[in-house]
């Protein structure tokens, strides 16, 4: 497919914190002279150009200051781009993933996200504690002046706990195990003289669909990877779980649950630990995708060249042709992205894996490749100028 083919017809970025934005128009629908941005009511952006009309619906607090739009020196004859000046008077908040929102005392059920089925029904957990970061054994060793008491010791969950990864979660196992998840040996590819030292994986499955959910630590201890797992609270004592089931499958998209949880968790993570350099690797720990954390405060609208189209990066709310569409603004976080595949970026893999101050993010291998495809998508609907800085590409996560 050619680039003008995935390219957005029109994409808005928002810095809440700078107070500016960036809008930009594909040439073919618009060359600047034709284009007028107005807001006729608070929160709402009109872009007239001469193909049509787009409206924008930002979230509340977010305004344009009219008098400010400008067009961009840099703009050519395939493309207009307008800087804006907003007024924020309040910035949007970033929601939780399911690791900022499980508490104690409160009653869970666990569903397998890819195809709905309850995995674990009701279970309510007395402590809800974090797993120390991922690089913490590596503290251990510089800062003691002895031998690491906990060298070659688990954290593992007693019964009734609930233990909180980076990107997982930690619980004990219990009878009704047996008749929702499958267990299968795997054993990670190693060199022939690597094998004897390299324990055999269990993973754990999905009984209903086959999709692996986790791994099995012990023989009573369970780990579940958020990014296949739905977790719901059961209100007044019990839970619906056909209803459960349904919106799993109705509502659930892949991709779009992927990046809600990917990016919302990046933020939960810089935020709590400063952390801003990421890892994502399969759990025997072969790095997929490094990532660099850039803007958390920005807002994106896009209205794509087929609007209706569901892998579209923000669903046009109109889908007939093209007197009027509109989309909603939603925050998303601004990455920097290198794919350690990518043979011509080795020195860059390589100075990232020294450094001790990139955080590991362990994931499924299938998820690693899902997040993969997210990211170049996302790349390939940006505007030429958008797409890469210096040796790294840009993508946008929504949240």
């Amino acid at each position: 497919m050619e680039e003008t083919a995935k390219q957005d017809l029109v994409f808005l970025e928002l810095r809440q914190k700078l107070q500016s934005g960036l809008l930009f128009i594909r040439g073919d629908i618009g060359d600047g002279a034709d284009v007028k941005i107005e807001s006729k009511r608070a929160s709402t952006l009109n872009i007239q150009t001469a193909d049509g009309t787009y409206q924008v619906n930002l979230t509340p607090g977010v305004n344009l200051v009219e008098t400010a739009c400008q067009k961009s020196p840099g703009s050519t004859d395939h493309e207009s781009h307008f800087r804006l000046r907003l007024r924020v008077e309040q910035q949007s908040e970033a929601p939780c993933s399911v690791i900022g929102r499980l508490q104690a005392n409160v009653t869970y059920s666990f569903l397998c996200q890819s195809c709905g089925s309850v995995v674990l029904q009701d279970r309510a957990f007395g402590r809800v504690l974090p797993l120390p970061n991922g690089n913490w054994n590596a503290l251990v060793d510089d800062w003691c002046c002895h031998p690491d008491p906990f060298a070659n010791r688990k954290l593992l969950p007693r019964d009734g706990d609930c233990l909180l990864g980076d990107t997982f979660i930690l619980l004990a196992r219990d009878s009704s195990c047996e008749q929702t998840l499958t267990r299968e040996g795997n054993t990670p590819q190693k060199a022939p003289a690597e094998q004897k030292r390299v324990s055999k994986r269990v993973m754990l499955s999905c009984r209903s669909c086959s999709a692996v959910l986790g791994e099995e630590l012990t023989a009573e201890v369970l780990k579940f990877y958020i990014t296949e797992i739905l977790v719901k609270p059961c209100e007044d004592g019990g839970c619906d779980i056909s209803q459960l089931s349904l919106e799993s499958k109705s509502d659930s998209k892949r991709q779009r649950f992927l990046e809600q949880t990917i990016a919302s968790r990046l933020v939960e993570l810089s935020s709590a630990q400063s952390i801003f350099r990421f890892s994502i690797q399969t759990p025997d720990g072969k790095a997929v995708i490094l990532l660099w954390l850039l803007n958390t405060d920005t807002l994106v609208a896009s209205f794509p060249a087929a609007a209706a189209r569901d892998d579209s990066f923000i669903s046009a709310g109109d889908v007939h042709p093209i007197e009027h569409q509109s989309c909603q603004a939603v925050q998303a976080v601004k990455v920097l992205y290198v794919l350690c595949s990518d043979s011509k970026l080795k020195d860059v893999v390589e100075v990232w894996e020294k450094d001790i101050s990139v955080h590991p993010l362990s994931l499924p291998q299938s998820s690693c490749e899902e997040i993969q495809k997210l990211l170049m998508s996302s790349t390939f609907r940006l505007p030429a100028f958008l797409r890469c800085m210096n040796s790294y590409q840009v993508a946008y996560m929504r949240m």
